[in-house]
Order: structure tokens, then sequence, then C-alpha cells
């Protein structure tokens, strides 16, 4: 098992709904930790926000999934200022955590992927939990709903037979784009009640021409229309969804297709492999929220001026954890 520390801060009677953070991303088209850059007027950083927004919410605990590289400047910077505040727990996504019988190809670098980084957290999770990114700004009403399904709909856990109850946070693609590259995004299908029904993992999506395209296999550029509905790896699941995580990565490890030197497992994968099976079910909850993230150094100062006009606004505090100080 991964846990590296556990149990700092208040432990609640009720250890649901969890929030499960990936922070263990490299970084690479940033070029450097992005989970670390300051973006608040008290050097906030985006996981701050992210933090704040669900302790508001009604979440009240916290695992956090990192790399054994970051982990003491991670929990100095982030765990330790909000460790009163809520439970925490840590997790080090190691490469050579797989399923018995299987062990790294001599070359991997990367971390496996989402999806692994869910499966990190498996010996942790024993109620509803969400997944979101370390480095996405999700918005405070996109908390609110996911948490409250997670508290509602989600209780209908599968068993003997029933499926699982999920939810994604579904934003515009248009309000998830950056105009300093491109982005990964998981288009989705979505039924007229609601539900997705497939997701597609573009990794080269961006703004082309006065369109919105990604590059696919062959190199070629397929638009994209204004509207779509995109997965920004926000999540909600239930305690059962773990399980089947094994199973999913032990036939990704397992499958021919895959160059084990570079392929990341998604948890788009997990999520589409049980749609096709009837093993689960997704709920889309529509937001028309704007994402803010950092995949550029160039991301950032933009970043900066919304979180600061959101603070003009009345949205946030100032100082994010300590209100009745004044920042400097």
């Amino acid at each position: 098992m991964n846990l590296v520390l556990s149990g700092m801060g208040m432990m609640s009677e009720q250890m649901k709904p969890t929030l499960v953070i990936m922070a263990a991303g490299i970084g690479s088209r940033y070029g450097g930790l992005k989970q670390m850059e300051p973006v608040g007027p008290s050097c906030e950083l985006i996981i701050d926000y992210s933090i704040y927004d669900a302790i508001r919410a009604g979440f009240n605990r916290i695992v956090f999934v990192i790399s054994e590289r970051i982990q003491s400047e991670f929990i100095e910077r982030i765990g330790n200022h909000i460790a009163g505040l809520i439970h925490v727990d840590y997790v080090n996504q190691r490469i050579d955590d797989l399923p018995d019988g299987f062990s790294p190809p001599t070359g991997r670098v990367k971390p496996w992927g989402t999806a692994h980084a869910v499966f990190c957290c498996r010996e942790l999770i024993s109620g509803p939990f969400a997944v979101i990114n370390a480095d996405d700004f999700y918005g405070a009403e996109v908390f609110g709903e996911v948490c409250g399904f997670l508290s509602g709909e989600c209780e209908r856990d599968a068993g003997d037979g029933e499926k699982l109850h999920c939810c994604m946070a579904g934003y515009r693609i248009e309000n998830t784009l950056t105009e300093n590259g491109h982005v990964s995004r998981g288009v989705c299908r979505i039924s007229e009640d609601g539900r997705l029904t497939g997701i597609t993992e573009c990794t080269h999506v961006e703004q082309r021409d006065g369109c919105i395209a990604y590059t696919d296999d062959s190199e070629n550029y397929i638009t994209i229309e204004p509207g779509t509905v995109v997965s920004m790896n926000m999540w909600g699941f239930p305690a059962g969804i773990v399980g089947e995580f094994e199973p999913s990565f032990r036939k990704f490890l397992s499958s021919k297709d895959v160059d084990l030197l570079k392929t990341e497992y998604f948890l788009p994968f997990v999520v589409d492999e049980l749609l096709h099976k009837g093993r689960a079910d997704v709920k889309v909850l529509n937001t028309d929220a704007k994402w803010y993230g950092i995949t550029y150094r160039e991301d950032k100062e933009p970043v900066k001026s919304a979180i600061t006009k959101m603070i003009i606004d009345g949205k946030y505090p100032k100082n994010l954890w300590n209100p009745l100080v004044e920042s400097t």
C-alpha cells in the first residue's frame, strides 16, 4: 500500500463524502510543478480554492495522491495548513503499484495516469467519493452539485446486480480552452435524459482557424462543435466502483495494443468500459462555469486575473485561509 501519512487533522464521525485530489502529475507541458504555482493574492494555489470550495460544499475528508518526489514540499505547502479543517490522508502514486503478477517495464518514467491514481487509493476509500485534478479550477457551484449527488442518489450503491450510480461535471468545450496551446479533454456523448453514454479521450484539443478541433491518430483535425460537453476529470463515484479498477487495469496492462512505456491509464477508460457493460450509469451535471487551469506558463496570469475578479465580486476572501488577516 502507498500510504504516506494518515490521520492528520480532524476526524469526523461521518467519513463521507471523500474528495480525492490527483496531484502526482509531472506537468511536462508546463515545465515544472504547476500544482505549486501561487495564483491568489496571499500566495494561494489553485488547489487551495478547490479545497476551500469542497469544505464549504460538505466534503469532510481529502485524500491527496502525490508523488514521492514532491511529498515533503507538498505536505508543508498544502497539507499542513488545512489539517485543522478537514481530515487528510496521503497516498504516493508509484509506478510499481500494480496488480499482483505485473511489474513496470524498464524505462517507464511517467505515472500511469488518472485511473491508476484512484487505484492507488483502494485501501482508503470506504464510501462515496469525488475525484478532481489538483491544477484545475472548477468553481464552487460544481462542488456543491457533486457533493449533493454523493450524499443522495449515489447512496443507492451497487449490489445484487444493481448499477453503480456515478456523476460527472460536464463543461462546455468552449469554456475549457487555453489560448496558449492544446489540452486534453474527454469529449462526451449524452442521452436525452442527461446520462453519459460514452466518452472519448482527446489528447490534442485546441482553437484552430476560428474553430475548436482535436487531432486524431492519423494527424487529421476533427472539429468539435461549441456547446459540446466535455469532462474535466471531476467525477463522483460510489465506493463499490473501487473494485472495478483492478480487473480493468489488468486488462490495460495485458493489452498488446498498449505502449507500456508511455501510454496512460485514464479514468474515462474505466467509466466507458463500465457503461458498455451496463455496470454503471453516469449522471451529467451540466455547468456553464468557466474552467481555469495552468497547462502552460502563459496561463498563470489569466488565472490570477480571474481569481482577483472573483475576490472583488465577493466570491472568495482576499486571504483564503485567514480572512481576518489582511493580505499585504
